[in-house]
């Protein structure tokens, strides 16, 4: 009989892939689920390499002319719902914050809890994306032509509801990185949007050796909102 092979991690990944990429995360020690459903601990060697990542892209932003820029967790509902057909998309995977403040009760048994008081006139959206604040915030800075074009790059952490979490790849709370710009021509937004098209693709080509098609996604590559 012949004797079979054994491998470093199992299952292999010609026999269930999405479960192999998994425990591949787990041997290699970089993040773990945590005890908020869907969210996970990125441990130091995975944060690491999103250290490096973010380094080696934020260089290639600023080299373009992009500022970093910070903007608010919280987005108030009415921003959304000024953008209602843009948000349809992430709607249900949105967290909302209704209250202010925690007040201590004693239930039946004697033991104390903490029930959510101080409700808000308005809502606020824990930010699935950053569009609708940061549109708000260029129209205060834009006063004419000649604050054009503005150039904003933010790097921030996001938090989609998501029902399937797969570390790294599906997961509710997510560290990412947005530009927002303002043209004062359409021909120099498009011509700004196939510039950055090429930064990402140079990045995942030479950085991290990932091949890449540039172009149109498909409607079922698209993600929510996009």
């Amino acid at each position: 009989m012949a004797k079979q092979n054994k491998t470093a991690i199992s299952p292999t990944r010609e026999e269930d892939f999405p479960q192999w990429y998994q425990q591949v995360v787990r041997a290699a020690d970089l993040a773990e689920n945590s005890e908020v459903r869907g969210c996970m601990v990125i441990k130091p060697w995975g944060y690491g390499m999103w250290e490096r990542i973010q380094q080696q892209m934020d260089q290639m932003f600023k080299d373009t002319g992009h500022e970093n820029a910070y903007f608010p967790l919280l987005i108030p509902l009415s921003y959304l719902e000024k953008e209602a057909e843009h948000a349809e998309g992430f709607a249900t995977e949105c967290a909302v914050v209704t209250h202010h403040r925690l007040e201590a009760e004693k239930d039946d048994d004697g033991k104390t809890k903490l029930v959510p008081s101080g409700k808000l006139t308005e809502p606020f959206i824990i930010r699935p994306t950053s569009e609708t604040i940061i549109g708000a915030a260029f129209a205060r800075w834009v006063e004419s032509y000649r604050d054009l074009p503005l150039l904003i790059n933010q790097w921030a952490n996001v938090m989609r509801w998501e029902m399937r979490p797969r570390l790294f790849l599906r997961t509710a709370e997510f560290l990412w990185q947005e530009g927002h710009t303002a043209h004062e021509t359409k021909d120099e937004a498009l011509e700004e949007t196939d510039k950055m098209l090429g930064v990402y693709a140079t990045f995942m080509r030479e950085h991290l050796a990932l091949p890449v098609i540039t172009g149109r996604k498909s409607e079922n590559e698209r993600f929510p909102g996009a």
